[in-house]
């Protein structure tokens, strides 16, 4: 295999540096903006670091909206629709990979399809199945509806997982006498550890970020998500109050990235160590 030249070796570096300074530039200037005063965000001449910092955006954003409570709902709805897509693909995933047939073809069709649909073709039959259900301006239909929206991916994401699990394992498992379930839970679970971090970690920031199912199914203020409690900040005539809302966004992104930050090693982790080899 040929190796890469310095010149090339540095000209990849150079483009994956500019990808990082392009990702990062609005996450830099959201936290510049959070703790600039007034008087700074009216300046006709910005500036990256602020001149005098203060907490004061922080401080009238809590006092303004009711962050903590719409960040408790957020909080609730993630973390379920994260448990449940998890539970629910993880077997599902398992099929998919090991058993190829019609039915593995009929669901990765599914996956397919289903995140070709945009929110706005769905949102009219979805609003009258939950009203029949009775759970409009409800925590758990806006819960229902994450976990129905991320399971197709969360299930192609494990199905890609299940497939680099040695089938080795599982045979040596079942000739010692375990059954199906036995040697999905106590043998190809561990091994999926990260696949099912990754999945789980996939669902919580769909479900975190999420704005418009929320905007449509919550009515009431003590039901709403984050992400709708922000558009708040937004005055009448379109006037945004700029600084307590860069403080807000600011704050509503820090548990995506604290998160990731946790596991991200088990994200990167070997998915068969100590497995037996060929």
């Amino acid at each position: 295999m040929p190796r890469t030249s310095p010149t090339a070796r540095a000209g990849q570096y150079a483009a994956l540096l500019c990808y990082l300074v392009f990702l990062a530039f609005p996450f830099l200037w959201l936290i510049s903006t959070a703790f600039k005063p007034a008087r700074e965000l009216g300046s006709l001449h910005p500036t990256w670091i602020p001149r005098d910092p203060t907490l004061e955006n922080f401080r009238q954003a809590f006092d303004e909206q009711p962050l903590l409570r719409a960040a408790g709902n957020s909080l609730t709805a993630a973390v379920c629709a994260a448990l449940i897509a998890v539970v629910i693909a993880t077997p599902m995933a398992y099929v998919m990979a090991r058993h190829r047939g019609k039915l593995s073809t009929a669901a990765t069709g599914w996956v397919v399809i289903s995140q070709a649909f945009p929110f706005v073709l769905v949102i009219i039959p979805l609003f009258l199945v939950l009203k029949y259900l009775h759970l409009i301006n409800s925590l758990w239909g806006l819960i229902l509806v994450y976990v129905v929206w991320s399971l197709p991916f969360a299930l192609w994401m494990l199905a890609g997982y299940v497939r680099a699990v040695p089938p080795e394992l599982e045979e040596a498992a079942a000739v010692d006498g375990a059954g199906k379930a036995r040697i999905l839970v106590s043998v190809t679970a561990p091994l999926l550890a990260p696949g099912i971090v990754a999945t789980a970690l996939f669902a919580f920031i769909t479900a975190w970020n999420e704005f418009f199912f929320a905007l449509v199914l919550l009515k009431t203020p003590e039901k709403q998500t984050l992400p709708v409690v922000l558009t708040h900040f937004l005055g009448a005539e379109g006037v945004v109050d700029l600084g307590p809302l860069a403080a807000a966004a600011f704050l509503a992104t820090l548990p995506s990235l604290v998160v990731f930050a946790v596991i991200q090693k088990r994200i990167t982790g070997g998915l068969t160590a100590g497995a037996v080899k060929h």
